[in-house]
């Protein structure tokens, strides 16, 4: 079974609550939404990559020692082999985290659900032709809901504090959900400048709603650049 990959590297998780952990990064090309903010646009917007075989994939985790492990996309939940990649990594002895926006439930070996529903600042523009394809797609409750039943999870949003209603989207949606422990709010930006001033802007939120500020480590250290 193969898989387009976008690329792999090694590096250290940047966002949630394993941020600063070495982690080995497979990065699946394809997605099922278009968000105008996305940071990874050759994984969704231009899909780049190669054929990798699921067994490949294995191996070349393994050769490098690293105990933790990020599915990410893209939308890697979309497709079918990657039962497979994360089971083989599991037998590995690897602990996996799968990068999903929650429009797909499967089972699979997983030891954090790390799950970014698209709020409606992700709708891109009419002119794009994808407007009402990723806004009728970008939040399904259904899956979310078992995604979060089934699984250790968190729960992590992109959020502007310079355009209104990005909060209230969030506590509406989290009044039609399981409880999750982990919730986190991310500043939406590709540059250290714009989220450390919007990070400012989102502390004083998150410490009113109990919710925890998420920082992009990665965009810290080397900027907002592929294999990092």
């Amino acid at each position: 079974m193969k898989l387009k990959i976008a690329e792999t590297f090694l590096s250290i998780q940047g966002e949630g609550i394993w941020s600063g952990v070495p982690s080995y990064f497979i990065r699946i090309s394809g997605c099922n939404l278009r968000c105008v903010w996305c940071d990874t646009p050759y994984a969704s917007w231009n899909p780049v990559g190669e054929l990798r075989t699921v067994e490949s994939l294995i191996a070349e985790v393994l050769h490098s020692n690293t105990k933790h492990v990020v599915i990410t996309g893209g939308e890697p939940m979309l497709f079918d082999p990657i039962v497979d990649l994360a089971q083989g990594l599991r037998l590995g002895g690897k602990v996996i985290t799968i990068e999903t926006a929650g429009t797909v439930f499967r089972e699979l070996a997983c030891d954090l659900m790390s799950i970014s529903p698209k709020l409606a600042n992700s709708t891109p523009p009419t002119e794009s032709g994808w407007q009402t394809r990723h806004e009728t797609t970008r939040l399904d409750r259904e899956p979310l809901k078992k995604l979060l039943g089934g699984y250790n999870s968190q729960l992590k949003f992109v959020v502007d504090p310079d355009k209104p209603g990005d909060v209230e989207e969030i506590s509406e949606l989290l009044a039609t959900l399981p409880d999750c422990e982990n919730i986190l709010i991310m500043p939406e930006g590709t540059d250290s400048e714009t989220l450390h001033r919007r990070m400012r802007a989102l502390a004083p939120i998150c410490i009113e709603r109990g919710w925890r500020l998420c920082p992009r480590l990665h965009v810290d250290l080397f900027g907002n650049t592929p294999g990092t």
